[in-house]
């Protein structure tokens, strides 16, 4: 509910006024002079002020005079109501930034259409002062992204997040590449499906690490897609809005193609080993792999589905299960369910 401020020293039209306005539910609160109008807006900060000019102690010049020069209160539409109607005093009144001049007597429509329209051109102002706050401290604070960890700080300040469930699709593979990602908290897959509809994960990200990051160079679409593989929160930053910040940083661009230089290089090297290292060496690289991602250090138990360890690898997952129990026997790795835990980390880096 919108409050206004009717100041008006004639008993009778204050009160008229104000029963008008209450019957359009605006919240109204009034003064009798502009000495009592100052100590109102300054307590109750209206949306509107709605002025007499010719008022004992203080009049509706002087009134306006002082609200403008105080921070808190300069910004209120102010609209004189007045019975003086020469253009010398409309001019003065407008020249002393008044919003509208209404000369008594006033209609009812007229006064609800005024207060209508300034009320939603304060409100489009103040919309659009916040756009170019936002705006101005978008573009101050690209001076102050120098490296990686800058931009990440970026991204949590002014990108947007959203929370996806286990399995929950982050991006597909050839859709259009708008929004460059960030993992936040957990950890995501990115993968292909080959031509016989199977699924070989490319890589895992966990959290700080950066997605879709070749969409930079890209234009157009995703060249793979990328789900959740537990709850994870993502945040995401349009991506011309990155290649602004590149622009204007060389040294940032410098390392953002240096990280998609080696993310293309780790996945060369991933589908080289799904192409010809033997399994018993797929499934140690994969294994080596995910506990390097999802612990603290190679022999903290990581828990990962036998599909994905599969997908990494590049093998069946029946031959991955074999493989596995395989080490199992000779004490390289401890498994409890889901879990793996690798006991002889010399003999699992060994495997060829």
């Amino acid at each position: 509910m919108k409050t206004i401020l009717i100041i008006e020293d004639d008993t009778i039209l204050r009160e008229t006024t104000a029963e008008i306005l209450e019957l359009e539910n605006y919240k109204v609160v009034t003064a009798p002079n502009g000495k009592r109008g100052a100590e109102k807006a300054r307590i109750m900060l209206p949306d509107l002020i709605l002025c007499d000019i010719m008022m004992p102690e203080m009049d509706g010049y002087d009134l306006l005079k002082l609200l403008s020069q105080e921070e808190q209160t300069k910004r209120i539409p102010f609209i004189f109501m007045s019975a003086k109607t020469e253009m010398k005093d409309v001019r003065k009144g407008m020249d002393l930034g008044a919003d509208d001049y209404l000369t008594k007597p006033i209609g009812e429509d007229l006064l609800l259409s005024a207060i209508s329209s300034r009320l939603a051109k304060f409100e489009l102002l103040k919309e659009q002062e916040a756009k170019e706050v936002i705006v101005l401290e978008e573009e101050n604070s690209f001076n102050n992204i120098e490296d990686l960890e800058d931009l990440k700080n970026f991204f949590c300040d002014y990108g947007i997040s959203k929370k996806y469930k286990k399995g929950e699709v982050i991006y597909k593979e050839g859709e259009s590449s708008n929004n460059i990602y960030l993992v936040y908290k957990g950890k995501t897959k990115s993968f292909k499906i080959d031509e016989f509809g199977k699924e070989l994960i490319l890589n895992i990200h966990k959290g700080d690490d950066f997605i879709g990051l070749s969409a930079i160079i890209d234009n157009s679409h995703y060249y793979e897609s990328v789900t959740a593989m537990e709850e994870v929160e993502i945040i995401h930053v349009p991506k011309n809005k990155l290649q602004e910040i590149l622009e204007s940083n060389h040294k940032l661009s410098l390392e953002i193609f240096q990280l998609i230089n080696e993310n293309l290089t780790e996945v060369k090297e991933q589908l080289l080993q799904m192409a010809y290292g033997s399994m018993r060496r797929k499934t140690a690289k994969t294994i080596l792999k995910f506990a390097n991602i999802m612990s603290h250090k190679p022999t903290d138990s990581i828990n990962i589905s036998r599909r994905d360890l599969a997908g990494v690898a590049g093998i069946a997952t029946e031959s991955l299960i074999r493989t596995l129990t395989d080490f199992k026997k000779k004490g390289i790795l401890e498994i409890d369910g889901r879990n793996i835990k690798i006991l002889d980390l010399e003999k699992l880096e060994a495997v060829n």
